[in-house]
């Protein structure tokens, strides 16, 4: 029997806040009931992982606004899933009848925005390590941080040149630092034509062209920091793009209430 490997086919990128006064209860409602009945027991959702940005981590992010991210206080929870790519369309449509009849049952959660939720496909991934963690394998390798950036190709550059050359150039720098592990780019899957759920997304993240990259980091990204700002300021001087949004993340502790006290 010849077995074919995983192939991721997009990714659920959302970032949210809970209202201040329900931290708590948000964590446990989503990490008890919305995490697995809105994503993790559907067809062709494989694996996800939670990330916490506290004040702390907040406090670094740059620019102090953009199309992500109004303030940089904005968005506290990071969950990202991926979704296996022959059972894409399936996964699809089952998320969206899955979210109404839940939000129908009661079991939605009003307390809480979305700063920013959308779907996204993939461009390439680098590692550094000629036989790394496989992309597929990167939330199961329980990373001890996550840095999230958005790229906006520079004017007059298109997309795919732009993340040549971010590629070939600064993120090759960054990872040489061995700061971070794994980077992963992506770009925009457009929402499906018949999307209705009932909760506003958030912010739409900016242009079609932009470029999300998600960089896995073995240790906290406090300690490489200085590291990812070198980074952003290699990409504005490449000429490709210039970063619209910069923000650390950390594990959240599943089975706790750790960290719901250090948001603001």
């Amino acid at each position: 029997m010849t077995l074919t490997p995983v192939r991721l086919g997009y990714a659920l990128f959302t970032m949210v806040d809970p209202s201040r006064g329900h931290e708590v209860e948000y964590n446990r409602w989503y990490e008890r009931d919305h995490r697995y009945s809105g994503c993790m027991v559907g067809p062709g959702w494989f694996a996800g992982s939670r990330w916490v940005a506290t004040k702390a981590l907040k406090d670094l992010r740059f620019p102090e606004t953009g199309p992500v991210a109004t303030r940089t206080e904005d968005g506290s929870y990071l969950a990202i899933y991926w979704v296996h790519e022959p059972d894409a369309e399936v996964a699809d449509a089952w998320a969206q009848k899955q979210v109404g009849e839940l939000y129908a049952a009661g079991r939605g959660f009003a307390e809480r925005e979305h700063v920013h939720t959308g779907q996204y496909l993939p461009d390439s991934t680098i590692s550094a390590h000629e036989d790394g963690v496989p992309l597929e394998l990167a939330h199961d390798h329980h990373y001890g941080g996550l840095v999230t950036v958005m790229i906006e190709p520079a004017e007059g550059v298109d997309r795919a040149s732009a993340l040549d050359t971010i590629n070939s150039g600064p993120v090759e720098k960054l990872l040489a630092t061995g700061a971070v592990d794994l980077v992963s780019n992506w770009h925009m899957k457009p929402w499906p034509a018949d999307h209705n759920v009932p909760m506003k997304m958030g912010n739409d993240g900016g242009s079609t062209e932009r470029i999300l990259q998600m960089c896995f980091l073995e240790g906290n990204p406090t300690e490489s920091w200085q590291h990812i700002v070198d980074y952003a300021e290699n990409i504005e001087n490449s000429g490709a793009g210039h970063v619209t949004f910069a923000s650390p993340f950390i594990p959240t502790v599943v089975g706790t209430d750790k960290y719901t006290d250090e948001l603001w």
